[in-house]
């Protein structure tokens, strides 16, 4: 984008802004990998587990997605009432919460003091089929991108062992 700022309804998008939108979008996978690695690199934590190997990742992946989304639910095979699980499913609901709570008022914020630019040609405008279309799309790859990989990971390789 050589020589065009971006802007949306009427307002530059700035540098800060993208930082403050990327953290927003990162901090959940980010929370849920760091608890997720802590709990499988404990014995102690993976005998809460009922079903070891892939099927276990899946849980303990399970729980603390379920976690950062403040939803709280966890799989069957997974004893979450113990000291580790209560207080990194509670941290991890926190800053699901919180984490990105915080950056969205700080973007709000810096865009309610901007000033408003008028439309120019090269405006793209936000209530038309295809800015819906884009945004659809682009939140389906970021949302895939983040979680697909990891939880993928445990029923493909549950499959390629039974075989």
């Amino acid at each position: 984008m050589v020589g065009r700022s971006p802007e949306y309804m009427g307002k530059k998008i700035e540098a800060l802004d993208v930082k403050l939108s990327m953290i927003t979008i990162i901090m959940p996978a980010v929370i849920i990998l760091i608890f997720s690695s802590m709990a499988v690199m404990n014995r102690e934590n993976l005998s809460s587990l009922t079903n070891s190997g892939p099927h276990g990742l899946s849980e303990i992946l399970y729980a603390y997605v379920s976690g950062a989304g403040n939803n709280g639910s966890a799989f069957t095979g997974l004893n979450a009432n113990t000291s580790f699980y209560n207080i990194t499913l509670g941290i991890d609901m926190l800053i699901g919460r919180f984490g990105i709570i915080f950056p969205i008022l700080a973007l709000a914020g810096n865009f309610y003091g901007k000033k408003i630019i008028p439309a120019s040609e090269g405006t793209f405008r936000t209530d038309t089929f295809l800015f819906g279309v884009l945004l659809s799309v682009l939140i389906l790859i970021i949302g895939g991108l983040t979680h697909f990989p990891a939880l993928t990971l445990g029923p493909v390789i549950e499959h390629l062992m039974m075989k």
